[in-house]
């Protein structure tokens, strides 16, 4: 006589498959919305600590700074801040730019995320 163990069967059935899948969905969704969002992020970081190295002298001129970094917004297309919203401090005999800001980015009806996003050249 052969006895045969009975196995369990194995696998997702359609519903488990189907919430799987809209979570995966909804993580892709989410995940679209925050790329662009940090990209920027990092764009404007990149493009402050590209300032601070062109800025040769501590007593560079605030508005060619600002104006610079208006310049490249523009190019990399920058909306989140302006040149307006850099901070200029001289540290150690550098110079130093810093931008604070808050990006809204709405999600689903009234639902949104607000992200604080703080930028150095350092």
């Amino acid at each position: 006589m052969y006895y045969t163990t009975i196995r369990k069967q194995q696998g997702l059935s359609l519903s488990s498959l189907l919430i799987w899948s809209i979570v995966l969905v909804l993580i892709a969704i989410l995940g679209m919305k925050l790329a662009p969002v940090y990209i920027e992020h990092s764009t404007i970081t990149k493009n402050l600590k590209a300032i601070a190295k062109e800025v040769e002298s501590p007593d560079g001129d605030l508005n060619q700074i600002r104006l610079s970094f208006s310049k490249r917004a523009q190019i990399d297309n920058i909306k989140s801040i302006s040149g307006q919203d850099i901070k200029v401090n001289r540290e150690n005999g550098r110079v130093v730019l810093s931008a604070k800001y808050t990006v809204k980015i709405p999600l689903i009806a009234n639902i949104s995320l607000n992200i604080d996003f703080e930028s150095t050249s350092l």
